[in-house]
């Protein structure tokens, strides 16, 4: 008995047919039906009923296909899981990140899959959050890592997404300036000073709300370079708003120089983060286990 024989038969069971199962295996008919003949001689059984209606299974060969079914099945997942662990020695992985999940959480989840796997590359950029879902939709990344707030997620059906962390809304000021010394920091004593604002549509639509509700605000510059607004703060030129998950481990922070204070009193000031793919796209083995080392740098960090 051979592995082959045992594809042979499953198939002309699926399909009734030894030309049709010879078309979808590409080999020739003889060559299944000497194959099913030398097995039915072996086990000494009648695998099927051969007429012009095509190949029927026999009552006794009913339960032998069965059994051919399932350890075809089982060979099939052998083979999937050596490709899927190929895959993930050597494969890639394409990942879009928003500016706020660029943080020692994620790049310790990355050190320490590379470290596991150093053969596999991952490619990773920053982008704002719409792109990232566009670029899903679209199928040119394999995961995205962005604020799911927001989102229509029932016109979106073909996604798939899962919240990690939730962020909240930091404003962060110079050691130097009298804001330094609060413990929270309200909406109204906001109004009076200079802020450099991300150029991202969390921040848009947060202070769209703001200033609708409080008036307007003092904005020096807005761009979307994190390492100028850090500058421009810990300089003492304006404030700026981040959200907490981005300032673990920040160098500006943990130096004294960024001191980032809770704002309380507004209703916006929290945003959920998390991954989101197509239904679309495969999901990779590589895929999910790179969700296990994120959700566990999580895990680590609460």
């Amino acid at each position: 008995m051979h592995i082959e024989q045992l594809k042979y038969i499953v198939e002309v069971a699926k399909t009734r047919s030894i030309s049709i199962a010879a078309q979808n295996l590409h080999v020739s008919q003889s060559t299944i039906s000497k194959s099913i003949t030398n097995l039915e001689q072996e086990l000494r059984i009648s695998l099927f009923t051969r007429s012009r209606l095509g190949a029927i299974p026999t009552a006794e060969g009913k339960n032998i296909i069965k059994k051919a079914y399932e350890i075809v099945m089982k060979l099939e997942e052998i083979q999937e899981e050596a490709q899927e662990q190929t895959s993930l020695i050597n494969g890639e992985l394409n990942i879009t990140a928003s500016p706020s999940f660029f943080l020692p959480i994620l790049l310790k989840a990355l050190t320490s899959f590379k470290k596991d796997y150093p053969s596999f590359r991952i490619h990773m950029t920053e982008k704002k959050s719409p792109t990232i879902i566009e670029e899903v939709i679209q199928g040119k990344i394999d995961i995205g890592l962005a604020m799911l707030d927001d989102i229509d997620w029932n016109a979106h059906e073909e996604l798939v997404f899962e919240a990690l962390l939730e962020g909240k809304i930091m404003v962060c000021v110079s050691k130097h300036s009298p804001l330094a010394f609060s413990d929270y920091i309200t909406p109204e004593e906001l109004i009076h000073e200079t802020i450099v604002m991300y150029d991202g549509v969390i921040w848009k639509d947060s202070i769209t709300k703001f200033m609708h509700k409080y008036g307007p605000l003092n904005i020096l510059f807005t761009t979307n370079n994190t390492e100028v607004i850090k500058k421009a703060v810990a300089e003492g030129l304006a404030i700026t708003f981040l959200m907490d998950i981005a300032l673990q481990d920040d160098h500006y922070v943990t130096n004294g120089e960024i001191v980032p204070i809770p704002l309380i009193n507004f209703e916006s000031n929290k945003r959920s983060f998390g991954w989101v793919r197509s239904k679309k796209k495969h999901f990779s083995l590589a895929a999910r286990e790179f969700l296990k080392y994120l959700k566990a740098n999580i895990a680590k960090s609460e």
